[in-house]
């Protein structure tokens, strides 16, 4: 969808600079005792997952305002995704969401493999009702009182399980919006013992070579109490199902000041970590771009990702999940590949064994300067010549803009015009 000579045209205008950059940085680092080349070739192994959902226009409880281009179904997403991956070759996956991008498997693995792409995890939908179904989700799912609607929602999932069969995929993400919004509204404990029977049948019916990450989340759309509300009872519920359960870290879905990379190497500790949602919070849920808000942040989550590699069955998977209201969907996609990518690059520059050293030496300043060393690192360079080498582009979104993309898309996708929220 976007021509190579587009790609090589606008790399041209920046190779001389880029070249001039990284021999630069190569200098400096080398001071330090690390090669770049290095640096480089473990951020082109690097990839994260692009959610089917995050091409199209988002919304908000109030209101979605239609953007041009928007995809139709999951072909044109799967279009858009391939002109990310193209660009920033960073995201050689999709993450698809059932029902809404349900197709015939023949069909889903031919347009992938056009686009360059393969298939993520899968996710379920229950957390709202489809115009061909028996039981509402209104209040809850797989914890519903009714034992015919967690049957239900149970089934949903295993056939997710089968259609991901299909496509390659090799894991289940289960998110839930049961709750409560009320004081008595529901007791906990029952609630939860549902919840947990449903996912065992769930968690029965997983290929052995499968994981299911379940997620948890704070608030929204229950707003007094949430099932799965934090990452303890997370924890309790991957280790009730077995090994193949394991915990999904959404970024968004913590209070504010959470100390999210310690939920991290705890879930790492013991085993659990199964991957992430990556996006930013200002107050709760926001879904912004990834490295938006807190880009140190990002940082001290791959600060104890890359402090783990290596260790045994540690394999987390790595997916954006964000909302774009004002921004075009792909621009904000590929920015925030480029900010994971990045955060990982710094994270890789940190001197660990000089950490270590402080660390139990109660050096607390030098500890943090260290890990500020590698934070304050420049890494664009290193991101930008592992696009080029990889046939992408070193500014990617100044090429999507140069291809005229969104608006050869924009000629033949009409506006999805309407006044209820999006996906947040």
């Amino acid at each position: 969808m976007i021509e190579h000579s587009t790609i090589e045209a606008e790399n041209a205008k920046r190779i001389k600079a880029l070249e001039a950059d990284y021999n630069a940085l190569g200098e400096h680092l080398d001071r330090r005792g690390i090669r770049i080349d290095a640096i480089r070739d473990k951020v082109a192994a690097y990839g994260v997952a692009v959610p089917s959902w995050g091409v199209g226009t988002g919304g908000t409880r109030f209101a979605r305002f239609p953007g041009a281009g928007e995809p139709r179904h999951i072909f044109d997403k799967l279009e858009d995704c391939g002109v990310i991956q193209s660009l920033t070759r960073a995201t050689p996956t999709v993450s698809l969401h059932i029902p809404w991008d349900k197709a015939p498997a023949a069909d889903l693995l031919a347009a992938g493999a056009k686009q360059g792409l393969r298939f993520d995890a899968m996710n379920s939908n229950t957390f709202q009702d489809q115009p061909d179904q028996k039981h509402s989700y209104k209040f809850g799912s797989l914890s519903h009182a009714d034992r015919a609607t967690r049957q239900q929602a149970v089934d949903h999932n295993i056939e997710c399980i089968e259609i991901g069969q299909a496509l390659g995929s090799k894991a289940l993400t289960v998110w839930i919006g049961d709750g409560s919004n009320f004081p008595g509204q529901t007791d906990f404990t029952r609630q939860f013992e549902r919840y947990l029977d449903a996912m065992k049948q769930v968690y029965a019916a997983l290929p052995d070579d499968w994981r299911v990450f379940t997620e948890h989340k704070m608030f929204e759309p229950a707003f007094y109490s949430t099932v799965v509300q934090d990452w303890g009872t997370n924890y309790l519920i991957a280790k009730e199902l077995g090994d193949k359960a394991m915990c999904l870290v959404d970024l968004g879905h913590h209070a504010p000041n959470v100390n999210i990379e310690m939920i991290v190497a705890r879930l790492i500790q013991f085993g659990k970590l199964g991957g992430f949602h990556f996006n930013d919070s200002k107050y709760g849920d926001d879904d912004l771009d990834t490295g938006s808000i807190d880009p140190y942040r990002l940082f001290l989550v791959f600060n104890e990702l890359v402090g783990a590699e290596g260790k045994a069955g540690f394999n987390p998977a790595h997916m954006l999940d964000q909302s774009h209201n004002v921004t075009d969907p792909i621009e904000s996609l590929m920015v925030s590949a480029m900010e994971v990518q990045r955060a990982y690059a710094q994270a890789a520059l940190v001197d660990r064994a000089a950490l270590a050293g402080y660390q139990d030496g109660h050096d607390a300043l030098m500890a943090t300067a260290t890990l500020k060393a590698g934070f304050r690192t420049d890494v664009e360079p290193i991101l930008a010549m592992a696009r080029l080498r990889a046939g992408g582009a070193i500014d990617p979104v100044a090429t999507y803009r140069a291809s005229g993309y969104r608006a050869r898309v924009a000629a033949v996708r009409p506006k999805v015009t309407g006044s209820g929220g999006g996906i947040v």
